[in-house]
């Protein structure tokens, strides 16, 4: 299939950050969408909207079929009383059987960096049975395992332009673990390669840009020439507060994400995908 012939695309996962980027590409490229939520959002002309909780509503198939492929971006970053991480697990289920009986053929889904089948975090633990599940499908599907994906008011950089407003940066531990950050731009063409060139068929990739960068100089990008203090507060404190203080700035999930150190196989992506990605200082 060539990218003039992918006719229609579901996303689910509408009103999330990746998501409204991907849809945003695809309507530029004209390729009509299938945007499915849980709560309303504003369309694309070249898009259709569904509103869904579980993606196995009476109907919901019949209103997926002819879609060249499904963009699986509902995710569970966050536990509360009202969701778990498990989530991922159940969601990703339905949408196998959604995709079975819409006649979808192609999965692509968005785990995380650093998911392997030895995790021990409750969240990659979750991502690698939803995983699991798709690679045991037997529907063609790619998986790609992304660092952090940037752009206009991406999570990361909303979280770290809300502590500038207050004056300070909190900084966890030294710093210096790193990140391998991706332009979200960059990301949604490879997601459109992906459903349209064969060779990315059946394959985990990591999904990172083309620099290794140091959390303090990733902040630095965003605090220079501006009045902010930036300080650095021990592992062991910063833990302890997450673990005892509900208005904790960093929750325990978000720390484990932060500091584990996730870079990734930039070669292999790079042999896979044709697109040039742009690198940090082009991006922030």
């Amino acid at each position: 299939m060539t990218k003039q012939e992918i006719s229609t695309i579901t996303i689910t996962g509408a009103n999330g950050f990746v998501a409204k980027n991907l849809r945003n590409f695809l309507s530029k490229n004209h390729i009509k969408v299938i945007a499915i939520a849980r709560k309303t959002f504003q369309k694309h002309h070249t898009e259709t909207a569904v509103y869904s909780k579980t993606l196995l509503e009476k109907g919901l198939q019949n209103k997926l079929r002819n879609c060249d492929a499904l963009v699986h971006l509902i995710g569970i970053g966050k536990q509360s009383s009202k969701y778990n991480f498990e989530g991922n697990v159940d969601l990703t289920k339905n949408m196998i059987k959604t995709c079975k009986k819409s006649g979808i053929k192609k999965i692509i889904y968005i785990s995380g960096l650093g998911v392997t089948k030895n995790s021990r975090s409750d969240y990659f633990i979750s991502k690698y049975k939803a995983e699991q599940e798709i690679i045991n499908s037997g529907l063609n599907y790619t998986i790609f395992r992304p660092s952090y994906i940037v752009g206009k008011k991406d999570y990361l950089s909303k979280f770290i332009l809300k502590q500038i407003k207050k004056g300070i940066v909190i900084i966890p531990g030294s710093g210096k673990y790193h990140l391998q950050p991706i332009f979200v731009e960059d990301v949604a063409k490879i997601i459109l390669e992906s459903i349209s060139e064969k060779k990315f068929s059946n394959k985990i990739l990591d999904l990172v840009g083309p620099e290794i960068i140091k959390f303090e100089d990733f902040v630095r990008y965003f605090v220079k020439n501006k009045k902010t203090k930036i300080q650095k507060i021990n592992l062991e404190s910063i833990y302890h507060e997450a673990l005892h203080n509900p208005k904790s700035i960093y929750d325990l999930d978000s720390l484990n994400l932060l500091i584990g150190d996730y870079t990734g196989n930039l070669k292999q992506l790079q042999k896979t995908s044709n697109v040039e990605l742009r690198p940090i200082k082009d991006i922030l």
